[in-house]
């Protein structure tokens, strides 16, 4: 026991510099060792000592690495793997109060007695072993070092109140990981440290601490040996763990062990308690202020005089007893375990016939069961190594890298990579000892690539799990006061200090979605404050936009490119819509303002384009009396009114009136008044939106496609829809009002009394098959009665007729460019010419195949021939006036009774009387002077006769030769017509 150097304890409390002082010793020699209870401490002072030396001079020596140099003269160890007999100048052993570790404790007692260094000894510890010591060391000389900073006892905190800087230490991998995990959601992460993580996976972890991307450190006690961290509070979730067989107490000095990491330096330090851990007994947590506890009594001591003639002589040999009374046996460790299981294997027994035997035995029994499984699984896999190692051999290469192979995988979760890494320590610690493979380097070498790499793959396992990089790097700039950098991207991601923390639509920011509680306070807090320059850029660049990146949808929303920026509002007139801007409160009121400006100035502009017809008759200061009034009405209805809903307006107005009214594009339809320009797609989208707005409805219905001259009718549309949309219903589809009024010209020259068939322009102006236009005309007020008769093929005559007539229909399609650029010239006496229609519309009215090859019924009555008795049938419908339309009465020009001026200029045809539709015998105008129908406004033509079959070879929609056409407003504009029509 006794040694012939001086033999120093340097004793007391935690952060009074023992290690360091003992590092400036061992460095003031020639050579030295120092031996420490972790390999993860024993890491840290070899890094330590490197940066000052150099690593060609120092040695680190564990269980599992091994790194000598040839010119060591340093070494640092763990306190095991400590290489006896060393004669080194200097020798320390450090946190020497382990002696009294139930399960460790026998190898820092040997330390204690027996290692010395050649002129210093140096043994560091708590103030509880100057009993021990004295009464073991005569010649120990003892200095005691105080604390460099005061401990205080905070009490109890919950986790979300901690402060930063504080480590949160748990006495289980579970209890761990839950604190981890809560940390992260309040926090934004923690770094967690245990005793079973590799170097590299631990000083990693450390390393996010120090360097401040967490403030928050999760533990397990390993921290309170040694491990020197920028820690201000240590909080104890718990304050008992289970030691390996029972779950018992800590002790005051084990808590104040942990404790003592909190306060580096002269920084003041606190401990308190958190979780379910309950509040210190206050004579506790005096006794962990003050560094005053009770002496230990008794050192655990094992003995290190083996007999190794048989392995019952070794094994008595370990349990024999200490002789001093300050020592007690130690416990039943595991390399004795797996010595006694061993040996009841009767195949290892019998190889082990001498001392060389038993010893090699004994060496593989210490190796340590890294893996924790159970003590057979354990003792089996060291029973097939001292198989393979007796006799001089080896542990086969192919047999090692068969193990090492199925470890060697870096997927898996953290539970899984924290096995492989137990696993490796294995083959590490094998690779380490001398004579056990044929090539050591080389499997120093591969174990420890498998271990760093798995070491990686955990450490990023644990920062993916436990650590919110975003929320920490916030809250980390947040405190430091400092203006916050925030970029968006063309798809308006956010990104704050380069972290994502939401998307920017417009002038409003939506965090990210995965960001709950704590976090998403956080997370908004820094978004606020970093994107406040960003909407003011925004927000000029909008003003300055032009507008044609700005526009509404049919659903009244104000959108700038993908983005919806506000909404219309209905305004004091439907005209006048305002608007309601989506800008965040965060953004202030000077952004709001500018992006209101903005969108109130593009949606004035728009609808002072797109209705400026509407507008100008709003403006009109000529217009006086009943023509301004109608006006009034005209532009409440957007520019499109059911003539049946003005009736008597419409009757009201003199010459005069309707002149004025026409200069602004009116056009007095058989069933609609309208404003020809406003037909087009732009001025309908935006109208049913204004529409909507004005009717206070909630889901604003959406336009035709454009182009189509009939659509199917919508079920359940807002009343009053298919105006606005410029369609007027009858039955299962909707017809574009212009095309209406050309339909209605045609249904002029038929016969509405006694029956007429559709003719093929008919057809080919509504786009329909001849069951689609039947529904049609029923949805006007027609009657349809459907027949069948033999089908006949036309005359050449009669086809060369109908072709003409097919190529006169397309080209009335076309949209009357003629008629826009001439209005007095272009009105027919009763407005029926055709309206501009679409571009697109001409394509769209060609007349389907089918029907325009259909025969009237005049020339199947003619020309056909004796029908066989196998001919061809055909569906065909006779129309007729059924007395009123489906929707209102809204057939304006069939109602009776109009007054005389309205026949002549809004509805009286080519001198036709009542305004319904005249026989073949009076739908030509005047002959010779005389009205060619009955007075009363009944329809024309004799019982049975097909009126309008002549008629049909002299009208047309549009004359043959191009002229004048007759004022519809002078008073003699029938007689005029008449007498035209006669020569």
């Amino acid at each position: 026991m006794a040694g012939a150097s001086r033999v120093l304890a340097v004793l007391g409390p935690t952060n009074t510099g023992k290690t360091h002082y003992a590092i400036e010793r061992m460095l003031g020699y020639r050579t030295g060792i120092m031996g420490f209870p972790l390999r993860l401490l024993a890491r840290e002072v070899y890094d330590k000592i490197v940066a000052i030396r150099g690593p060609s001079v120092v040695a680190l020596v564990t269980g599992e690495e091994r790194i000598v140099p040839p010119r060591a003269k340093y070494w640092i160890c763990t306190v095991e793997a400590m290489p006896p007999a060393m004669g080194c100048d200097f020798l320390a052993i450090d946190e020497i109060q382990l002696c009294a570790d139930p399960d460790r404790g026998h190898v820092f007692t040997e330390r204690l007695l027996k290692a010395r260094g050649t002129n210093e000894t140096l043994f560091l510890g708590a103030d509880t072993m100057r009993g021990p010591i004295s009464a073991l060391v005569p010649e120990v000389e003892f200095l005691r070092r105080e604390r460099m900073s005061e401990l205080v006892y905070g009490g109890s905190k919950k986790i979300s109140r901690m402060p930063p800087r504080t480590a949160i230490v748990g006495f289980s991998v579970d209890n761990v990981y839950a604190i981890a995990e809560l940390l992260k959601r309040q926090k934004g992460g923690a770094a967690v440290v245990m005793g079973a993580l590799s170097p590299r996976t631990r000083n990693a972890q450390v390393a996010l601490y120090q360097n401040g991307e967490v403030d928050y450190l999760v533990a397990t006690d390993a921290i309170g040996m040694g491990l020197n961290l920028d820690i201000d509070h240590v909080a104890f979730s718990a304050t008992s763990k289970f030691d390996g067989r029972r779950m018992r107490a800590l002790a005051p000095n084990e808590l104040a062990q942990i404790a003592g990491r909190a306060g580096r330096g002269m920084s003041h330090g606190s401990f308190g308690v958190t979780g379910d851990a309950r509040p210190l007994e206050p004579e506790v947590a005096e006794a962990i202020m003050e560094h005053r506890f009770a002496p230990l009594k008794k050192l655990n001591w094992r003995n290190s005089n083996l007999q190794f003639g048989t392995v019952e002589a070794l094994i008595r040999s370990l349990e024999s007893a200490p002789q001093d009374e300050v020592l007690v046996r130690a416990r039943e460790a595991d390399d004795l375990g797996a010595l006694k299981f061993l040996s009841r294997d009767g195949g290892i027994i019998s190889r082990t016939t001498n001392a060389q035997s038993v010893r090699l035995l004994w060496d593989v029994c210490r190796i340590p069961d890294f893996r924790g499984i159970s003590h057979g699984e354990h003792a089996s896999l060291i029973g097939g190594i001292f198989e393979y190692l007796h006799g001089g051999g080896v542990v086969p290469d192919d047999w090692l890298a068969r193990q090492i192979k199925r470890i060697d995988r870096t997927d898996g979760d953290i539970d899984t990579l924290s096995k492989r890494l137990a696993f490796i320590r294995t083959w590490t610690y094998v690779s380490q000892r001398k004579d056990w493979l044929h090539d050591e380097s080389h499997w120093r070498g591969v174990t420890r690539a498998v271990e760093d790499r798995l070491s990686d793959a955990l450490h990023e396992r644990l920062t993916q799990r436990f650590v919110d990089r975003r929320t920490s790097v916030l809250l980390r700039r947040l405190k430091q006061k400092e203006a916050l950098l925030a970029e968006v991207n063309d798809k308006g991601e956010v990104t704050v200090e380069g972290e994502f923390v939401g998307r920017l639509d417009g002038f409003r920011f939506t965090p990210d979605k995965s960001a709950q509680g704590p976090e998403a306070k956080t997370l908004m807090s820094a978004s606020v404050q970093a994107l406040a320059p960003q909407f003011h850029l925004r927000a000029d660049r909008f003003y300055n936009a032009p507008d044609t990146e700005i526009d509404f949808t049919e659903q009244g929303g104000l959108m700038w490119g993908d983005n919806a920026v506000g909404k219309l509002v209905a305004g004091a007139d439907p005209l006048s819509p305002q608007v309601e801007v989506f800008v965040d409160e965060a953004a202030g009121a000077d952004v709001a303002q500018k992006v209101e400006r903005r969108l109130q100035h593009f949606i004035s502009r728009k609808v002072q384009a797109l209705f400026e017809p509407l507008i100008n008759l709003q403006k009109d200061e000529e217009l006086t009396g009943l023509a301004r009034g109608f006006a009034f009405r005209l532009v409440e209805g957007l520019g499109l009114l059911p003539r049946h809903t003005v009736m008597q307006e419409v009757k009201d107005l003199d010459q005069d009136a309707r002149g004025a009214l026409r200069k602004h594009g009116i056009r007095f339809g058989q069933f609609t008044i309208f404003m020809p320009l406003l037909l087009k797609p732009a001025p309908t989208r935006l109208r049913l939106v204004l529409w909507s707005l004005a009717n206070g409805l909630q889901d604003f219905p959406e336009a035709p496609p454009p182009g189509l001259v009939t659509v199917p009718a919508l079920k359940d549309a807002p009343k009053g829809y298919d105006t606005m949309s410029g369609y007027r219903e009858a039955g299962e589809r909707m017809i574009r009002i212009d095309m209406l009024e050309r339909l209605a010209d045609m249904l002029r020259a038929e016969d509405s009394r006694g029956g007429f068939e559709a003719k093929a322009d008919m057809l080919s102006i509504t786009g329909m098959t001849l069951e689609q236009f039947a529904d049609l005309m029923q949805g006007l007020g027609y009657r349809a009665e459907k027949g069948e008769r033999a089908k006949v093929k036309a005359a050449p005559e009669a086809a060369k007729e109908e072709a003409a007539k097919e190529e006169v229909a397309k080209e009335e399609a076309a949209p009357a460019a003629e008629a826009e650029a001439k209005p007095a010239e272009a009105e027919a006496p009763v407005e029926a010419e055709a309206v501009e229609a679409p571009a697109a519309e001409a394509a769209e009215t060609a007349p389907a195949e089918e029907a325009a090859a259909e025969p009237t019924s005049e020339t199947a009555a003619q020309d056909a021939p004796a029908v066989e008795a196998e001919a061809e049938m055909e569906v065909f419908y006779t129309f007729a006036w059924g007395g009123r339309a489906r929707q209102g009465g809204g057939n304006r020009g069939q109602r009776r009774g109009q007054d005389s001026q309205d026949k002549r200029a809004e509805g009286g045809g080519e001198g036709r009387r009542g305004g319904k539709p005249r026989g073949a015998g009076g739908g030509q105008g005047r002959q010779g002077g005389k009205p060619g129908g009955r007075p009363g406004g009944k329809p024309g033509g004799k019982k049975g006769e097909r009126g309008g079959q002549q008629g049909g070879k002299t009208y047309s929609a549009r004359p043959p030769k191009k002229e004048k056409r007759i004022d519809p407003d002078n008073p003699f504009a029938a007689a005029l017509m008449g007498l035209k029509q006669g020569d």
